[in-house]
């Protein structure tokens, strides 16, 4: 499953001005909800129930905030660069300027698994974040996303 058969370059945020963790999912679930044809609020809240367990903040500057809804008809994502760094309460307590958002049917199971898992994957690779960070040009974001991740395993 690769990344670009759930984005489309119309979610792509290459400049996102957020203040903090919410405001970031607030705007995030605007576009979101276009993406699956949903409230957003009804994105909003599962994005925020999801965050109650643990922040998906994974470290690196990068987070995957993530929800399932009954009325998704199909994962859908969206990528955002933020303008400047933001406190998600990650792991590593590190600020967040890369954040892909993915909403799920709830009945997903083993395919949102391996939509977040390839979405960390990529997103771990150091030339990856690298170009993401450097560009504000929403087709090189959608280009990069597409990309299969390069393995450096040791």
């Amino acid at each position: 499953m690769s990344l670009h058969s759930l984005i489309t370059r119309e979610a792509i945020l290459p400049c996102l001005r957020a203040a903090s963790k919410k405001q970031a999912l607030q705007e995030l679930s605007e576009h979101a909800a276009r993406a699956c044809g949903l409230p957003a609020r009804e994105v909003f809240d599962a994005l925020l129930q999801r965050e109650r367990l643990g922040s998906t903040g994974i470290g690196n500057g990068i987070a995957i905030p993530h929800g399932k809804l009954a009325r998704v008809e199909r994962i859908a994502g969206v990528f955002a660069r933020l303008e400047k760094p933001i406190d998600f309460e990650s792991l590593d307590g590190e600020p967040v300027d890369l954040i892909l958002l993915l909403m799920a049917p709830e009945a997903a199971g083993a395919d949102h698994l391996k939509a977040l898992a390839r979405a960390a994957r990529l997103l771990r690779a150091p030339a990856v974040t690298a170009k993401l960070r450097t560009t504000r040009d929403a087709g090189v974001i959608y280009s990069t996303l597409a990309e299969e991740p390069r393995s450096n395993a040791a």
